[in-house]
């Protein structure tokens, strides 16, 4: 019987995920915490590592650094498990020498798979050291994780600040960007020369796609929402490795189908929808794209949040009013807390 250490901070999921490989199976122990985690991989030995990537005493990275680095345990597969708002940080995991990992919340089947594949993959190897992988080479990309992979390793770094332009319209567009912190808003005006957001950019998202054939000028502009970091390649290299990988173009071809669908929801949500729907699904939009739960604090302007939803600032403060006395949201200063998800999902 394989043995697998679950290393997970929350109570419930860790329960219910040891439950779901017992019954698979495998046996499990399980660790609150990196600190206690280190200490049962060396005393247990297991066959694999389930880890949890934001704990308290010790994180996920530090348990796959001391595990790495000793030689009883380094040889041990490690899976890393992580909410979306962290994939950032699993991809400098993977650099670290994370073997795979899945993203909260995931399906029995695709936990069981990796698992499988993994212990698999260490029976084969019949326990030769792990060695961690060096920055990918652009001919050695696969998958658009790979490609994010070496925008992190290889894209040139660049810093903006709150309200700070990254680029203008007009400006010729030489290079795509992967966003690695913040978030950033492209923008159009009206005839009046009101604002319009046409989209929302947050971490882990690529930004400044255009024709990759052509050096077409931005249609647009855009700004930096927060303090913002991008990682920067030519449009050159970028053409290059999609040319010569057909499964990373057709996985950015669908990134991209799925950016343009939320747009076209936008745009039908500004011609068709109430003041309150509108209002309703821009906050729910800003939501998922600071990656903020439940209570999460919204830090935006009353400005950005009328421009995205296309109605008049007084509009909106009046609705963000109803909303509050409603019990849907809380305002703190200038930040708004989303009090209840589902009661926007259903404002008309």
């Amino acid at each position: 019987m394989k043995k697998i250490l679950l290393v997970e901070d929350d109570t419930s999921l860790r329960e219910n995920v040891a439950e779901l490989l017992e019954l698979s199976g495998f046996k499990v122990c399980s660790a609150s915490h990196g600190k206690i985690a280190v200490d049962m991989a060396k005393k247990e030995l297991p066959d694999l590592v389930l880890c949890d990537i934001m704990m308290p005493e010790l994180d996920g990275y530090g348990v796959l650094e001391e595990l790495s680095s000793d030689q009883s345990t380094r040889h041990i597969p490690f899976i890393f498990v992580s909410a979306k708002t962290e994939k950032q940080d699993v991809r400098r995991g993977m650099n670290l020498g994370a073997d795979d990992y899945l993203t909260k919340p995931f399906e029995e089947e695709e936990l069981l798979s990796a698992i499988e594949c993994r212990l698999e993959k260490a029976k084969h190897m019949g326990g030769v050291l792990k060695v961690h992988p060096k920055p990918l080479k652009a001919e050695e990309i696969r998958s658009l994780n790979e490609l994010k992979n070496f925008f992190d390793d290889h894209g040139e770094l660049l810093f903006f600040k709150k309200d700070e332009t990254i680029y203008n319209k007009g400006d010729h567009s030489n290079m795509v960007y992967l966003i690695l912190k913040g978030v950033v808003k492209s923008c159009g005006l009206d005839e009046e020369g009101k604002e319009l957001i046409t989209s929302i950019y947050a971490e882990d998202d690529f930004l400044g796609f255009t024709s990759l054939t052509d050096r077409l000028p931005y249609q647009e502009y855009a700004v930096a929402m927060e303090e913002v970091e991008l990682a920067g390649i030519s449009k050159e290299k970028v053409k290059a490795i999609l040319e010569d990988n057909k499964g990373v173009s057709l996985e950015l071809m669908d990134v991209i189908a799925g950016s343009l669908n939320d747009i076209k929801k936008q745009l039908l949500q500004m011609a068709y929808s109430s003041v309150r729907k509108k209002t309703a699904q821009t906050l729910l939009l800003f939501c998922k794209a600071v990656n903020k739960d439940k209570q999460g604090a919204i830090k935006i302007t009353r400005s950005d949040l009328a421009g995205t939803a296309g109605i008049a600032t007084e509009s909106l403060i009046r609705t963000l009013s109803d909303f509050k006395q409603e019990g849907l949201i809380a305002i703190e200063n200038r930040n708004i807390l989303v009090l209840d998800k589902e009661g926007l999902e259903h404002a008309h």
